[in-house]
């Protein structure tokens, strides 16, 4: 039972938890959401890091409205259209730095990414290397939730009720320089992470492997993840020398989240196929893509002239429009710019204060993807047992205070330990960030101290 309008009615709405009270949304406008109460949230996480340029932004609404007017659907096997058209161009001229991508449009990120596992398994069927059928993949991960994107995530919590359907594709570890699941150390590691890569390939056969899938930034299974100085460079020199595709997971990094268009340009490598989603169209209309490089679409074009994959709204001109919109808007305010400098200033904030809070382990983060893991002991880097549900306790905490936060799994394989992740819109002014801080340090203070007082309790 839930409240509206001042009477208690039954809700037929399926949500994340079946026994919680949620408070209706109403309206947003920039960095801020607001409930039926009139109260106010400073939208931290931009929904599921997905609201990139923040709400309400009236350039988009008009687009919007523009392309509603005309046409909002036509099926894709039936016409092309020109927002479609164009949005393709536009993301091969942000992205195709070196090469030319072709877009294949969907409705989510999970799509997108089982959409790269088709292409690349397609890929090498047009050439007659039809063994090449498996995808490697890391653990802690997380690629999506359809079960061919499950298949590839590392994701403990995601996968235990399903793992029955799952195929067997993570196999290497992730570069988790915090919580090394080999126990070693950067640099005198010597990339030990992702030459595990290349162990997992002669184990498997590269005459079985069509692709290796990874997010350039962990993020909802592991709290912000990033791999050290020369860790890309090794993994595609791995899949070139045995001839496998390297599919790049920019759902959550791509679109300027890490202060550039893909979260692999900070490391200056290139990916055969890219999946991206959430900020492409900013939350504003359900779209994803597919990039596949000329490399990749040349034996297809030459074969069979056709990916064999699709959906309803695949390419709809309502949602391209919308998407285009939102490129457009990223661009003419020079908005991934401000994402580098606004992130520099928020993750380094971060940090300070976070030394003086001992269930903070780590703030890490590049641009405005920032992760803060939690863990019961510093020194030990030792996570909290799962029973005590930190990141819960966060989330709701920031939550009642007028911050919302994104939960995320942390600590040795993705399974035991805890994090949010911190993505504001791109548009966040400093004294906004300032703001965002002193709600969230607040918030965690508060459940260090209802920790502490519990552990004095059991005394």
């Amino acid at each position: 039972m839930e409240k509206r309008g001042g009477f208690l009615v039954k809700s037929f709405l399926i949500k994340p938890n079946l026994n919680e009270v949620y408070p209706i949304a109403t309206h947003g406008k920039g960095i801020y959401l607001y409930d039926d109460t009139g109260k106010q949230y400073i939208d931290g996480s931009s929904g599921a890091v997905t609201a990139c340029i923040g709400h309400a932004i009236p350039e988009i609404i008009e687009a919007m409205i523009d392309q509603a007017k005309n046409v909002s659907f036509v099926y894709r096997s039936q016409f092309t259209s020109d927002p479609a058209e164009k949005l393709a161009l536009k993301l091969n001229q942000l992205v195709g730095a070196n090469e030319d991508y072709w877009s294949f449009f969907v409705n989510s990120g999970s799509e997108a990414t089982e959409t790269a596992l088709k292409v690349a398994l397609q890929y090498w069927q047009e050439q007659g290397k039809n063994k090449k059928q498996k995808i490697l993949s890391r653990w802690v991960s997380y690629h999506g939730i359809t079960i061919g994107a499950l298949s590839m995530s590392g994701h403990v919590s995601r996968r235990e009720r399903f793992v029955a359907l799952l195929e067997d594709y993570p196999t290497v570890p992730a570069p988790y320089c915090y919580q090394c699941s080999l126990n070693l150390t950067h640099p005198s590691c010597q990339l030990a992470c992702a030459k595990e890569l290349e162990t997992a390939i002669l184990r498997e056969g590269a005459e079985n492997i069509a692709a290796f899938i990874v997010e350039p930034i962990v993020g909802a299974a592991g709290g912000v993840i990033i791999p050290p100085k020369g860790y890309y460079q090794k993994i595609r020199e791995i899949c070139d020398n045995h001839q496998i595709l390297f599919i790049s997971d920019e759902v959550m990094t791509g679109i300027g989240r890490t202060g550039k268009m893909l979260g692999l340009d900070h490391w200056c490598v290139d990916a055969d196929i890219i999946a991206l989603g959430k900020g492409m169209s900013a939350g504003y209309a359900p779209i994803a893509a597919t990039l596949v490089s000329d490399k990749v679409m040349d034996p297809i074009i030459k074969g069979s002239n056709s990916i064999m994959s699709g959906h309803t709204y695949s390419a709809n001109p309502q949602s391209a429009a919308v998407a285009l919109a939102v490129l457009e808007f990223i661009e003419n305010h020079s908005l991934i710019d401000l994402v580098k400098t606004n992130g520099e200033y928020m993750l380094e904030k971060l940090k300070t204060a976070s030394k003086v809070i001992e269930i903070i382990g780590e703030v890490r983060g590049i641009g405005l993807l920032i992760g803060v893991e939690f863990v019961s002991n510093k020194e030990k880097k030792q996570s909290f047992s799962k029973s005590i549900s930190i990141t819960n306790s966060v989330v709701k905490k920031a939550k009642e205070k007028g911050l919302l936060v994104y939960p995320s799994a942390a600590g040795k394989e993705g399974a035991y330990g805890d994090a949010v992740i911190l993505a504001p819109p791109f548009i966040i002014k400093k004294h906004e960030i300032d703001q965002l801080i002193a709600i969230f340090i607040e918030a965690v203070l508060d459940v260090q101290n209802e920790l502490d007082q519990l552990r004095r309790e059991e005394k």
